[in-house]
C-alpha cells in the first residue's frame, strides 16, 4: 500500500487508493483514516470537542504528551481515534471538518452542544440542498475559528 504522510498541519496519512481501503470482507472504506488539528489552548479545545462531539458519539479514547505538548485523540464508542487535537499554533488558515451524524436529530443535538461549550454559529441546522437534496448539516466555529460541520445524508 502507497502510503504519504498528510499535509503540514493536519495528522494522519493519506492513502492513494480505493483498492488500498479495502475492509475485512472486500468491501470499500473510507480513504481517511484519520484528521487532526493544532489547537491552540488544548484544555479548552478538549472541553469543547469532547462536549460538542458526544452527540455523535464521539469521546476521548487516548491522551499522551509530546515535546510540543499534549494530544488527544477523539473516536467514537472509545474504537480508534479518528479526530486528533494537539496543544501549538492553531491552523492558518482554518480548517473545515465534517462529522458523519446518524440522523438529523444528532445533527441538531450537536449544534445545540456545541453552542453550550462555546462554539460560535457557522450555519444553523437545516438542509443544504445545493449539494444535494438530503444534506442536512449543521455549522459551528471551534474556539480557534475552524469551521465543525455535522451532517446526516439521509432522508428524513
Amino acid at each position: 500500500m502507497k502510503e504519504t504522510p498528510a499535509p503540514l498541519g493536519i495528522g494522519g496519512i493519506i492513502r492513494h487508493t480505493a483498492q488500498d481501503c479495502l475492509g475485512e470482507q472486500g468491501k470499500e472504506t473510507t480513504m481517511i483514516d484519520h484528521v487532526g488539528v493544532r489547537v491552540g489552548d488544548y484544555q479548552r479545545s478538549k472541553t469543547f470537542f469532547q462536549q460538542a462531539l458526544a452527540p455523535l458519539g464521539y469521546g476521548m479514547v487516548m491522551e499522551f504528551d509530546m515535546p510540543e505538548g499534549k494530544v488527544g485523540g477523539l473516536g467514537v464508542g472509545g474504537a480508534m481515534p479518528d479526530f486528533w487535537i494537539t496543544q501549538g499554533e492553531a491552523q492558518r488558515p482554518p480548517l473545515h471538518v465534517a462529522f458523519n451524524a446518524e440522523n438529523r436529530a444528532a445533527v441538531d443535538a450537536f449544534y445545540q452542544a456545541a453552542i453550550a461549550a462555546g462554539g460560535k454559529d457557522n450555519g444553523k441546522p437545516g438542509l443544504r440542498p445545493h449539494y444535494h437534496q438530503d444534506y442536512y448539516g449543521a455549522f459551528i466555529t471551534d474556539p480557534d475559528g475552524n469551521n465543525i460541520e455535522a451532517v446526516c445524508h439521509k432522508p428524513q
